[in-house]
């Protein structure tokens, strides 16, 4: 075993041509007035990873271009969809007209385990809330369901970024499930 190098890793990647015939994940991700910069630019990174259809930045979270998103987002923000939308609501809305359910990353009374997704569910508008306050209200009224991920520590939840990361790449398995992976495009 060695280590691959940039040069080999480059060539198993989506070129910025290949992107607009890419199949691209059934999800539209929903971030609900997020605080940091660098959880932003995080978010737009995973989401390229995954390869999401869209990221849909809501309320007072930062967009782009600023450096603090760009230090994180390594250029992932000219590589996924994204969207300003002020009411975080009016996102969401958009996302369901595109038929997607609204699934909550958050901790409700009618939350499932985050793999418990089925294929059936897609596509999904998974909605990651603020660092502080989770979700809104008036999202958590509008969803289909709710995920959370499990935790077994004293703290009872993961950063905003490594929760959305976690969720979207087990989606990304939960859809892709049974399909080939073709030449390094996962």
């Amino acid at each position: 075993m060695r280590k691959l190098r940039a040069s080999e890793i480059g060539a198993q990647r989506q070129t910025p041509e290949s992107l607009a015939g890419a199949t691209r994940l059934p999800v539209v991700a929903v971030l609900d007035n997020i605080r940091s910069l660098y959880n932003v630019g995080s978010m737009f990174r995973t989401a390229d990873g995954a390869l999401l259809e869209a990221l849909y930045l809501t309320g007072y979270t930062p967009r782009p271009p600023r450096k603090e998103i760009d230090k994180t987002a390594l250029g992932a923000t000219h590589s996924i969809p994204w969207q300003y939308f002020a009411d975080p609501l009016t996102a969401v809305a958009a996302a369901r007209e595109r038929g997607a359910k609204v699934c909550v990353l958050e901790q409700t009374t009618s939350s499932r385990v985050y793999h418990t997704v089925i294929r059936e569910e897609f596509p999904i508008c998974l909605v990651v809330g603020n660092e502080l306050t989770g979700v809104s209200e008036g999202i958590l009224a509008a969803a289909d369901l709710a995920i959370e991920i499990p935790m077994f520590g004293i703290k009872h939840s993961l950063n905003a970024a490594v929760a959305f990361g976690v969720a979207v790449f087990e989606l990304s398995r939960i859809w892709r499930s049974g399909q080939p992976i073709v030449s390094g495009h996962h």
